[in-house]
């Protein structure tokens, strides 16, 4: 254990790290590396490297030594950093994805899999046994349809990629065709196992899976809810089973919902709503969720929402910033705690 009681990693003791990312083009200063407080959930800025436009989206992988990152420009990337050290090193060269604005990435099968906006498709590519990526990606999933939506639904988005819970299946969620796509890999290729409409024009966005393994929560962009969903790990299937509102009323202007969280307990669900930019807190109550309130995200447009020891965080992007908020234990609701200027936050993780 740690010196605080938190686990620690061997050699590193208490030791707790955040990496943020950031849009380049838009000012940002790339990946940063930020220390996390012993005591409580405040940040530390540290590093920062600018390898590769744009890196927008992080993942971690399990051991904690290497990160992955998007460079979510038209061309498309993906690249590694080695952050057993103080500065986070590119591990090679970035690898084209073959596909346009990845958005989102993750981890599964021995691959780091993107979800590409832009050409609404999902790429693989293979994880050497060191943890850094092949030259090249092994396949891709081309996504088709559409919603009725007229400006951001003519065709497919896909925005984000994961593992399932049981390590079975890759999830992808599409904003363009109103559904969510169950994958696995055949070759390193990524093969559609079924896909899983949701209502037309809800515009989902990203999906985050309850502790008990058999419920999943999409997030909708293009309308201010959460549908709620059951997930047969064995049979790799989704099931909506109702849509409940992340907003007590009509939005006065622009509302689009971003991150979803699922608390550690399984009792709470937090979304980010970008123009609205509040939190929102929304109760576990069997198979559906109860809206309990809303505070304020502490900045304008929070495009990420991410938990770690009982802190919430948003990376604010157009307010370029990232704040933290203490939870109260019994309802959930988060508290305004501090925060560190990033320019054009986008994402944040921990390790």
């Amino acid at each position: 254990m740690a010196e605080d009681g938190r686990p620690g990693r061997p050699g590193r003791p208490g030791r707790r790290r955040a990496f943020i990312g950031s849009f380049t083009a838009a000012g940002g200063p790339g990946l940063v590396t930020a220390e996390v407080a012993p005591d409580g959930g405040a940040l530390t800025l540290g590093p920062a490297v600018k390898d590769v436009p744009d890196p927008s989206y992080l993942a971690l992988s399990p051991d904690g030594e290497t990160l992955y990152a998007v460079s979510e420009t038209a061309e498309g990337a993906v690249a590694a950093y080695r952050v057993d050290g103080g500065r986070p090193v590119l591990a090679g060269a970035p690898v084209p994805v073959d596909g346009s604005g990845p958005a989102h990435l993750g981890l599964y099968a021995g691959h780091v899999l993107t979800a590409n906006y832009g050409s609404g498709t999902v790429t693989a590519v293979p994880l050497r046994p060191d943890g850094t990526l092949a030259a090249k990606p092994s396949g891709l999933l081309q996504h088709t349809g559409s919603g009725p939506h007229d400006r951001r639904q003519r065709g497919p988005h896909a925005h984000q990629v994961q593992a399932d819970p049981s390590g079975r299946w890759a999830v992808s969620v599409d904003l363009g065709t109103d559904s969510v796509r169950v994958c696995t890999l055949a070759d390193g290729v990524p093969v559609l196992h079924r896909e899983f409409a949701l209502r037309p024009g809800s515009g989902p966005r990203h999906l985050a899976f309850h502790p008990d393994g058999a419920h999943a929560y999409v997030v909708n962009e293009l309308t201010p809810t959460v549908t709620v969903c059951r997930w047969d790990a064995e049979a790799g299937s989704l099931k909506p089973l109702t849509e409940v509102p992340v907003l007590p009323g009509a939005p006065a202007g622009d509302a689009y919902p971003s991150g979803i969280v699922v608390s550690p307990d399984g009792r709470f669900v937090w979304t980010a709503t970008r123009g609205e930019d509040v939190l929102s807190v929304l109760a576990v109550e069997g198979e559906t969720l109860r809206l309990t309130g809303t505070v304020p995200c502490g900045g304008h447009w929070p495009r990420a929402l991410a938990e770690h020891d009982g802190f919430l965080y948003a990376a604010n992007e157009r307010s370029g910033e990232v704040t933290w908020f203490a939870v109260d234990e019994a309802t959930g609701v988060p508290r305004y705690d501090g925060s560190v200027p990033v320019p054009a936050a986008s994402c944040i993780v921990f390790g």
